[in-house]
C-alpha cells in the first residue's frame, strides 16, 4: 500500500484531497499539521489517517517527521495562501512558503527518498497579464503584483532547480481560483457567507468589492482530481494549470447567490474590499492537463449552492 503525505491537511484543499484519496483505499495517508492548526475540516476523517505535528520552517523537524513516515508521493499544500495578508506580513509569507517547501525538498534529498512531489503553486504568478495573452498558458511570463505572488513565483522556480539540479521527482500545479465548501476568503466564500449571514439577521446588505472583474472558477472537488491524476500522469520537472479556462464575471457570481437566497439582499459597494492591484480579467489555458484525461465537471451554480448550504450550517445568529 503506498504511503501519502498531505500537507497542509487542515486547511482547504488538503481536506478535500484527502477526503478523494480515502474513497480509492489503496493508500495509507499521513498529514501534518501545526500545533495550533484548527481541525474542524478534518474531524470526519482523523480516524482513518496519521496525523502528524511538524514545524515544516523547521528543518529538523521537517526531517525528522519524512524520515519516519517515508512517503511515496508528497503533496505539498501548507501555505499562507490569503493575499491580502501578504501585504501586511510579507515576510510571514515568503519564509512560510519558501521555507517549508526548500525544507522538504533538502530532507527528501539527504534522506534519499525516491518519492514523487507535488507543489501546489498559484496562477498569481502570471500577475499582470496582457489580453493578447488570453487565454493563460503556463509558458506565460510571469509578472507577480502581490508579495503572496512574489512567494509562489519563489516556490515554482525553486521547485524546478531542485528538479534539475537534484532529479528530484516534482511536479509543480498552478492553481487558479480554487473553490467550493470549506473555502475561506475568496470571492465565492465572501459572498456565500455574507448572504447566509443576511438570511439568519436583520439586515439585507451583502457588501463587495469590484464586481467587473472576470475569473476562472473550478470547484476543489474537480482540482482534487487533478492533482490525484498529475500524481501519476504528470510529468517531473514540468508544470500544469489547474482551471476550468472559462471567465466568469465576479458580478455574476454575485447574482446567482442572490437568486438562491431564502430572502431578498441587496448588494452595497465596499472599498475596503478592494484589492490594491486588480487585474480585470483572469482565464487560464487547460489544455495541457486535459490532454492527459482530466477536465472540470461540476456547474458553477452546483459549487455555490453547495457554499452557501456550507455557511448556513455554520452560522448561527
Amino acid at each position: 500500500m503506498r504511503r501519502v503525505l498531505v500537507t497542509g491537511v487542515t486547511g482547504f484543499a488538503g481536506s478535500h484531497l484527502v477526503d478523494y484519496i480515502l474513497t480509492r483505499n489503496d493508500c495509507e495517508v499521513f498529514g501534518i499539521q501545526r500545533w495550533r492548526s484548527p481541525l474542524e475540516n478534518v474531524t470526519h476523517f482523523m480516524d482513518k489517517i496519521t496525523m502528524v505535528e511538524c514545524e515544516l520552517r523547521d528543518a529538523s523537524s521537517t526531517r525528522d517527521t519524512l524520515e519516519r513516515m517515508r512517503p511515496d508521493w508528497i503533496f505539498h499544500l501548507a501555505a499562507q495562501s490569503f493575499v491580502p495578508t501578504s501585504w501586511s506580513a510579507p515576510t510571514e509569507s515568503l519564509t512560510t512558503n519558501v521555507l517549508g517547501q526548500l525544507n522538504i525538498f533538502e530532507a527528501v534529498r539527504r534522506i534519499g527518498l525516491q518519492c514523487r512531489i507535488q507543489i501546489a503553486c498559484s496562477s498569481e504568478e502570471y500577475g499582470m497579464v496582457y489580453a493578447n495573452e488570453l487565454p493563460i498558458k503556463e509558458t506565460n511570463p510571469l509578472r507577480p503584483l502581490s508579495p503572496y505572488a512574489v512567494s509562489k513565483v519563489a516556490q515554482d522556480m525553486l521547485s524546478l532547480q531542485y528538479y534539475q539540479s537534484h532529479s528530484l521527482k516534482i511536479i509543480r500545479v498552478r492553481l487558479f481560483n480554487i473553490t467550493g465548501p470549506r473555502k475561506m476568503f475568496d470571492a465565492c466564500s465572501d459572498f456565500a457567507k455574507g448572504v447566509a449571514e443576511a438570511e439568519k439577521s436583520a439586515s439585507k446588505i451583502l457588501k463587495v468589492g469590484n464586481l467587473e472583474g472576470i475569473r476562472d472558477f473550478t470547484d476543489v472537488r474537480d482540482a482534487v482530481k487533478a492533482l490525484w491524476l498529475l500524481r501519476e500522469k504528470g510529468r517531473p520537472g514540468e508544470v500544469y494549470n489547474v482551471c476550468s479556462g472559462k471567465g466568469v464575471k465576479v458580478g455574476d457570481v454575485v447574482s446567482m447567490l442572490q437568486a438562491m437566497s431564502k430572502k431578498k439582499i441587496e448588494v452595497k459597494t465596499d472599498k475596503s474590499r478592494m484589492r490594491i492591484i486588480d487585474d480585470p480579467l483572469y482565464v487560464g489555458d487547460n489544455s495541457k492537463i486535459r490532454a492527459l484525461g482530466w477536465k472540470p465537471v461540476t456547474p458553477l451554480k452546483k459549487t455555490l449552492s453547495d457554499m452557501l448550504e456550507y455557511w448556513r450550517n455554520r452560522i448561527k445568529i
